[in-house]
């Protein structure tokens, strides 16, 4: 283990899913662990309401980047949606970002609920290595103007706004059309992404350390639509036909636009990165068997 260092003087943020009964009891023994070892703890005035905590615990009122100012790390508590929500603070602040899963599948979290004292003592001994996951930067149009940007660390989909008619598209990569359709929608995802919702609409899984950009259709009505990955350099579009009813931007699931029907989204390479913390060096192969209970039964290993 490498050296502690003064822990007077680190902070460490925590992020929970308060409304979960688990969340509120990891919480707990994630902040005694941390104070014990002399770490500072700061959690959001609005969670703390919800967790039995010492005194001691700095609390912040305002959701904010600027609310991580000082922290080392943002430990994390909870399923795939709280996770992304912290993602939300990591970008906008830079501070890497701890998961710990407490939902289904969690393939942004590092640990699970049972190794909680192995998180605490890790973090105390800075005994955990910071990797950066690839983002995009979505930009929306209509009419020639820009009138939305967002990004996401998992996907931007393109989808339809009601049940009754498909998405009428046009595809684009790197200024030149590929392919149109009818469909429920197009999944522009990262590496990371590639697990997510770009993996229900039957996307490829995709190592996060190879760097591209996927397309993914949702269930469209066309014999060519294949999932498609592109350079990290590529620039992505997906334009809505003029003539149709609008579409919906959602940006991992958590932020959302309306698309009018003429609208174009552009997706491309993040300028800003997520920073991850991990905690040991297992593969992702390992962890996709283990995340999907994959039949790994019978296997013996390379040959000698």
């Amino acid at each position: 283990m490498s050296d502690t260092g003064d822990t007077r003087s680190r902070t460490v943020f925590l992020l929970a899913h308060t409304g979960r009964p688990a969340a509120i009891r990891s919480a707990e023994l994630v902040v005694q662990g941390l104070l014990r070892s002399g770490l500072g703890v700061r959690v959001l005035e609005a969670e703390a309401a919800d967790l039995p905590l010492p005194s001691s615990v700095e609390l912040v009122k305002e959701a904010t980047p600027e609310c991580l100012d000082g922290c080392e790390l943002l430990i994390v508590l909870g399923g795939d949606g709280t996770l992304l929500r912290g993602a939300e603070f990591a970008r906008a602040s830079g501070v890497p970002m701890l998961g710990v899963n407490l939902g289904r599948v969690g393939f942004l979290a590092e640990a699970e609920r049972d190794d909680l004292d192995k998180v605490v003592d890790r973090v105390v001994t800075k005994a955990y290595e910071v990797e950066e996951r690839m983002t995009v930067d979505v930009v929306v149009h209509s009419n020639g103007d820009v009138v939305h940007t967002d990004w996401a660390l998992n996907e931007a989909a393109v989808q339809k706004a009601g049940a009754e008619k498909l998405l009428e598209v046009v595809l684009e990569i790197d200024g030149r059309p590929v392919t149109g359709f009818g469909c429920d929608g197009i999944v522009l995802s990262t590496p990371t992404g590639s697990t997510a919702y770009a993996f229900s609409a039957g996307g490829p899984v995709v190592w996060p350390e190879v760097e591209a950009l996927l397309m993914v259709p949702i269930s469209a009505h066309a014999l060519f639509a294949k999932p498609l990955v592109t350079s990290p350099n590529s620039v992505l579009a997906v334009e809505i036909l003029p003539h149709i009813p609008p579409g919906v931007l959602w940006c991992d699931g958590r932020r959302t636009i309306d698309l009018p029907p003429g609208a174009r989204v552009e997706v491309r390479r993040g300028a800003v990165p997520v920073r991850l913390a991990r905690l040991h060096h297992a593969s992702f192969t390992d962890r996709l068997v283990a995340k999907f209970a994959l039949p790994v039964a019978g296997w013996r290993g390379a040959p000698h």
